[in-house]
């Protein structure tokens, strides 16, 4: 028989493909990629999770030759250092990057902003704003600042007879804005300063106002920034942003490009199971619980040898806690309250001081909660209940273990040499100054003041060794 190994490969290569369904998916979902818009969404606060997604979003993009990404955005800001790699992938990104402050109610403040500023072209949907972008890590309001209510004033609406390269008032003087107080304050605030002006310049958008926005904490809704020539774009939504991004100009890589997205697909990439496990792992609240029950795991552990399970998942619990706060920026001074605080606590149980190291340990670990993540990324925070709730259960628990230590001190003495003043005996042998007397079922040597009778009951008065002193009853 003639064999037909053409034939036989066929049939081969369809059972594979039946067999995995998953390949044929692959190949359909990369097809139907090839010349869609992508778009990725930066909802919540911006951490290293959220800048490692836009950043391998961003890559994927680029290898399926999409002509466009849209970066959709919904965040109250974050960390600066995650917001710095997610604009240096924006400006090395050879695909036209649109950031879309949507869907309305949304808002682009802090690191948000920088992003926004940073993107080929901006857009915004009807009721969102941007701005707020002064570094919080800066200490707050400095001395004599205006109140939050004042609203910073805000430079002159570009004229029409703007040329559309120019930075819409790049070379004119900001609105006064409070200056900060010490050199720190000053260095941090210039420094934002010269990183969103310089974005501005380089997309030629409204220096001026950036520069209010991160001095003065300005912010737009989405008419006055397309006013103010910071945006470009008011839309609706996705399919009306498309239409209106149709035959604009933008400047990648020094090459002028064409956009053509009118009736353009769209494919959405969503973060993989890393990403969102580590966006999980990295929000404040989780990683301080995981530092709780790993403290408290590995204190179970020490209380109960070879319990095991308490141990097991007090160290995993702590080896991701620590994990996450290497990602974050923590407060090492507040991480050192905590564990000072966990310390006084554990003293608490095993030299009862009536309360006095619980408190000083309880104090510490609230304070250290407090100022863990310093306060520097809005959104990067641990939740305040959480920690009230911590405290308050703390405190009962310090309460507890004060109120039984004062408890057992006003209960007689129940053992020792202490226990047995004022116990009765009954005397064997009688003497008139030393005798032998039973106590719990145990013979001793006795001294009277008075003479005894065999049979007679006396009390103890004192105890001096291993003879006691015992009087009449």
């Amino acid at each position: 028989m003639r064999i037909e190994w053409r034939r036989i490969a066929q049939w081969l290569a369809v059972a594979l493909l039946l067999g995995n369904p998953g390949a044929s998916k692959n190949s359909v979902a990369a097809a139907s990629a090839e010349g869609a818009a992508t778009l990725i969404e930066l909802n919540g606060p911006i951490g290293p999770a959220m800048s490692r997604y836009i950043e391998r979003s961003l890559l994927d993009a680029q290898s399926q030759h999409s002509p466009v990404i849209i970066v959709q955005m919904d965040t109250p800001g974050g960390l600066d250092t995650s917001m710095r790699d997610i604009i240096k992938a924006i400006l090395a990104s050879p695909v036209p990057v649109v950031s879309y402050v949507a869907p309305s109610g949304a808002r682009a403040a802090s690191a948000g902003t920088y992003i926004l500023y940073a993107s080929h072209l901006a857009a915004m949907a009807p009721a969102t704003n941007l701005g707020a972008a002064t570094p919080i890590s800066i200490g707050g309001e400095p001395p004599g600042a205006a109140p939050p209510s004042a609203a910073p004033e805000l430079p002159p609406a570009p004229s029409s007879t703007t040329p559309p390269g120019n930075s819409a008032g790049a070379n004119k003087q900001p609105a006064p804005a409070p200056s900060p107080a010490t050199a720190s304050e000053r260095k941090a605030v210039n420094d934002a300063v010269a990183y969103i002006r310089g974005l501005a310049q380089l997309r030629a958008r409204n220096a001026d106002w950036a520069e209010s926005a991160v001095r003065g904490a300005a912010s737009l809704s989405a008419e006055d920034a397309l006013a103010q020539h910071v945006i470009e774009i008011i839309a609706k939504d996705v399919p009306d942003l498309l239409q209106q991004l149709d035959g604009r100009k933008v400047q990648v890589a020094q090459h002028e490009v064409v956009l053509h997205t009118k009736g353009l697909a769209v494919t959405r990439i969503a973060p993989d199971w890393r990403a969102r496990f580590l966006m999980v792992l990295t929000h404040p609240t989780i990683a301080y619980g995981l530092l709780l029950i790993g403290i408290y795991g590995l204190l179970l552990e020490g209380y109960n040898p070879g319990a095991v399970l308490p141990g097991v998942v007090g160290a995993l619990s702590l080896i991701l806690a620590l994990y996450a706060f290497q990602l974050l920026a923590v407060n090492f001074a507040g991480l050192a309250l905590i564990a000072l605080g966990a310390g006084l606590i554990i003293l608490e149980f095993f030299m009862p001081a009536f309360g006095s190291l619980g408190i000083g340990g309880l104090a510490a670990f609230v304070i250290g909660s407090i100022i863990l993540f310093d306060n520097h990324a809005q959104g990067l925070q641990v939740a305040l209940p959480v920690i009230v709730g911590i405290a308050i259960s703390g405190a009962l628990v310090i309460a507890t273990i004060a109120w039984l230590a004062a408890r057992a001190r006003r209960r007689p003495v129940t053992t020792g040499a202490e226990a047995m003043i004022g116990g009765l005996v009954e005397v064997i042998a009688e003497g008139r100054e030393q005798c032998v007397v039973r106590y719990g079922g145990e013979l001793w040597n006795a001294q009277t003041v008075s003479p005894l009778h065999a049979g007679q009951q006396a009390r103890i008065v004192k105890v001096a060794g291993l003879t006691l002193w015992i009087e009449p009853q």
